[in-house]
């Protein structure tokens, strides 16, 4: 799972960063709202968001992320109890406020929640299954298939979107962290993840982009 957290105190981002990569977390901290601005549509699970930060603050970036995104879970975390501001965060897509100071383990299981996948097991043809929750690609006798790291970030993205187009951007903003990269590049680590999938798992749109075929 990607997560982007918005803090802007150093000493709380670090620990939750240091506890939510123990859960093996993938972590992005931000301690200015323009700067977590520019990042927001490079994939992310779960937006964890301060209010009061540099540059932009986390209720209005929670806006601007709404605009592109109205589905991924958003938490905010802020020392402000007042019913205005909680109000206004929930009218301005926020899933759930969570209050300073809090213990880790509120976040935690807060982010296990809302944030981890609804399917954690998804069925592949041949027998293959692919775990959400673990990141790990079975095939058809049980055994594990070692997936390289983009490979795991491409299969969560198509997993997430079963049955649905992804396009040569989406996955260039998922995979490669909105990094740019070449077309060429996606098709080759297509190329790489089809070759210890079965047959035909991974479809071409049109050279538009891929879909993952889903067997329920």
């Amino acid at each position: 799972m990607k997560i982007l957290i918005l803090e802007d105190n150093e000493r709380l981002g670090n620990l939750m960063v240091e506890a939510l990569e123990q859960k093996k977390y993938r972590i992005d901290l931000f301690k200015d709202g323009k700067i977590a601005l520019k990042a927001i549509d490079n994939g992310y699970d779960c937006f964890i968001l301060d209010i009061n930060v540099p540059g932009i603050d986390g209720l209005s970036l929670l806006k601007e992320i709404r605009v592109m995104d109205a589905s991924t879970p958003a938490i905010i975390i802020s020392a402000n109890v007042e019913l205005d501001t909680i109000q206004e965060a929930y009218s301005k897509g926020c899933d759930e406020y969570l209050k300073k100071p809090f213990y880790m383990y509120e976040l935690e299981t807060k982010i296990e929640k809302l944030c981890k996948p609804k399917i954690c097991l998804v069925s592949l043809p041949e027998g293959f299954s692919y775990s959400m929750e673990q990141e790990i690609l079975l095939d058809g006798e049980g055994e594990e298939v070692k997936l390289a790291k983009k490979e795991i970030l491409l299969l969560n993205l198509f997993t997430k979107n079963l049955n649905k187009n992804i396009s040569f951007e989406r996955i260039e903003q998922y995979v490669w962290g909105g990094e740019l990269t070449t077309t060429e590049n996606i098709r080759a680590l297509v190329k790489r993840l089809r070759k210890k999938l079965p047959e035909d798992t991974i479809e071409n749109q049109g050279g538009i982009g891929y879909r993952l075929h889903y067997e329920h």
